[in-house]
């Protein structure tokens, strides 16, 4: 992802705050066949403050991607959302694309059973957690034999980036007025592209200018 530095996200907590919020990512390593991308559900390690982070792979994507071998890329998108011209006025201008992104590189370590267990743990915790009716993985119907064959089928890593690269494109290179309008047309505007979570990310950028200045 090239950088642009008016772009830029450094901060270690809102880069916590954007994997937290924003699980399901993106996997990508370069290997002899060609790249090759898995999908999967990472959860940002309860033990460390910095990014790193913990997830498994389904086998056999652990060997497809030389898993704890090679470098993984991976890629964490939060909300992102076409931007009408219509929104800047009468001025000449194009369209474009906001969004929040991170990529997150680095060589994983491998997870021991146990260690991959307590993380299965955690994702289905974490995701069930909001059901009306919990249905955590040692929870009957399930039994400890399924759960250990579950694990079995899984490989779990841990990954710290030795490389982060993380944007946050949300028209901080407009007037505040401008901004506030695309926000407005975001939030609760009658178009098709209106996003809350969007107009949130952008209302948050830019209150944090705002207090810096």
């Amino acid at each position: 992802m090239r950088q642009n530095p008016s772009f830029a996200m450094t901060d270690v907590a809102e880069l916590r705050r954007l994997i937290d919020a924003n699980p399901w990512m993106t996997l990508v390593s370069a290997t002899d066949e060609g790249l090759v991308a898995s999908h999967y559900a990472v959860l940002l390690d309860e033990g460390r403050d910095d990014l790193t982070i913990v997830g498994h792979v389904g086998r056999p994507d652990d060997l497809i991607h030389g898993l704890g071998e090679r470098e993984l890329l991976v890629v964490v998108q939060g909300p992102h959302g076409y931007i009408s011209p219509g929104w800047y006025g009468d001025a000449a201008n194009v369209p474009t694309w906001n969004f929040v992104s991170a990529h997150l590189s680095g060589i994983p370590e491998l997870l021991s059973p146990d260690e991959n267990l307590r993380v299965l743990e955690r994702l289905v915790a974490r995701f069930e957690g909001g059901m009306p009716q919990p249905r955590l993985l040692w929870q009957p119907p399930n039994d400890p034999e399924y759960v250990t064959k579950l694990e079995r089928g899984t490989i779990g890593f841990r990954l710290t980036p030795t490389r982060v690269v993380a944007k946050r494109k949300l028209s901080q290179n407009r007037p505040d007025e401008v901004v506030e309008t695309i926000i407005a047309e975001l939030g609760a505007g009658a178009s098709p592209y209106a996003d809350p979570r969007l107009a949130g990310e952008m209302q948050r950028d830019l209150d944090a200018r705002k207090a810096a200045r």
